[in-house]
C-alpha cells in the first residue's frame, strides 16, 4: 500500500489516525485505530473499512 494513501485514511469511526500492521513477513496485514482499539484488514491491497469487518487490536509482535 501507499504510504501516502494510509496517510489520507482515518478511522471510519472516531476520524482519528490509524498505523500499519504487518505479519512477520513483514507485510501489511491491517490499518490499526489505538483509540477504538480495533484493526481494519487489508485484502488483496486493499483496506476493508467497515466497523463490522475489524477485529481487536491485539499488543504485540505483529504491531507495527
Amino acid at each position: 500500500m501507499d504510504n501516502r494513501l494510509i496517510e489520507l485514511l482515518v478511522c471510519p469511526l472516531c476520524k482519528g489516525p490509524l498505523t500499519m500492521r504487518r505479519d512477520e513477513t513483514q507485510r501489511p496485514v491491517g490499518l490499526a485505530c489505538p483509540a477504538d482499539r480495533l484493526v481494519f484488514p487489508i485484502r488483496d491491497g486493499i483496506p476493508v473499512m467497515l466497523e463490522g469487518e475489524a477485529l481487536p487490536l491485539e499488543e504485540g509482535p505483529a504491531g507495527s
